[in-house]
């Protein structure tokens, strides 16, 4: 069924596909047809507990595809573990001038360069006190709106996790998009340290004043050389941070330069960044305690890429772009692998359980 669906949706450009499947699936979920394009992977007896959160499955949808947190429900109704939301910022922007998303078909990757478009912390917040019936963990991912100098930045992300803590399960810093100019200077050393040490501290006095500690998460990029990546490993260690997304979209066009696309700045993602995000996953694992979670997200197209996620070193994995590609059957097929390979005797546990 997905397969007609991504046949008649390719017709149309990257976007518009993207808004028509969206509100597509909010009609299936509300006639209770969801069903017809996707079944829901067997729940684990036992949730997978990360961050201290019971996880029903290991599998989630990664940012950007709902920045708005406009379908919750229908996106949990496709059998995601986790749901992540955002890019959100505290004041709405349009983004970036359209076209802005290029398919790749033949290497099965999208370029994007959306530049955090949405509607703005406030919408978010209302739509995601909407939610009727939330079937797993809700992430909400937070950034700076375009307009925010680097030095005023930290007053952006305390802004939105102000607003969002009372409402997420967990709430990632995306400090890793290629498409905010500046953005990424927040992962050198210094910059991370100052930004994250701010939001530790707004994170400790939120969780006494809610009366609950909500996780909170850091993404980062897949450029980053060996270096930078020791140097965000030492910040991200010393401030204790619940967790590390493992990556964003990569500005690399290695492996896709015969593309027409090949030139159109933005992030690009799906297979081709799989080998590079691995590695930086990996080399994170290496260098950060084991009280910290990572999770492994880039250039996740079938069960094996999940399970070779968990084995450099993720705890959970999220999928977008193979979603795309693949539909509701992903999200079952890496369920099954990373269960299988769980439960192999030989090779032992791969995740938390």
């Amino acid at each position: 069924m997905y397969g007609l669906l991504r046949s008649l949706l390719f017709r149309f450009d990257a976007e518009t596909a993207h808004g028509i499947g969206l509100r597509g699936l909010d009609t299936l979920e509300q006639a209770g047809l969801l069903g017809l394009v996707a079944r829901h992977p067997a729940q684990s007896p036992h949730p997978i507990n990360v961050f201290g959160l019971d996880f029903p499955t290991p599998v989630g949808l990664a940012a950007g595809l709902d920045k708005n947190g406009e379908h919750i429900d229908a996106l949990f109704g496709l059998g995601f573990g986790f749901v992540e939301v955002g890019t959100v910022t505290p004041r709405p922007q349009a983004g970036n001038p359209k076209p802005r998303m290029f398919r790749l078909p033949q290497h099965r990757a999208i370029i994007n360069r959306l530049g955090f478009n949405n509607l703005g912390v406030d919408a978010l917040v209302r739509n995601v006190e909407a939610v009727r019936n939330r079937r797993g963990i809700l992430g909400i991912n937070i950034g700076k709106n375009k307009d925010t100098p680097n030095e005023s930045a930290q007053d952006d992300y305390l802004h939105c996790l102000e607003r969002v803590y009372p409402l997420a399960d967990y709430i990632t810093v995306n400090i890793s998009s290629p498409n905010t100019a500046g953005l990424r200077e927040l992962q050198e050393e210094q910059a991370l340290r100052r930004l994250i040490g701010t939001l530790r501290d707004a994170q400790e006095q939120l969780g006494a004043k809610h009366g609950k500690r909500v996780p909170m998460l850091v993404k980062v990029a897949p450029d980053l050389s060996d270096d930078d990546i020791e140097a965000a490993a030492r910040v991200l260690a010393d401030l204790q941070v619940d967790g590390v997304v493992a990556t964003n979209t990569t500005i690399s066009r290695e492996g896709v330069e015969d593309s027409r696309y090949a030139d159109e700045p933005g992030g690009l993602s799906g297979a081709p960044v799989m080998q590079q995000s691995t590695y930086v996953l990996r080399r994170l694992r290496t260098r950060l305690p084991e009280s910290i979670p990572l999770v492994g997200v880039g250039g996740i197209l079938s069960g094996a890429d999940a399970v070779a996620k968990m084995a450099a070193g993720a705890s959970l994995v999220q999928c977008y772009t193979g979603f795309i590609y693949r539909g509701p059957i992903l999200v079952r097929e890496c369920v099954a692998a990373i269960r299988r390979r769980k439960e192999a005797p030989s090779r032992g546990h791969i995740f938390p359980t």
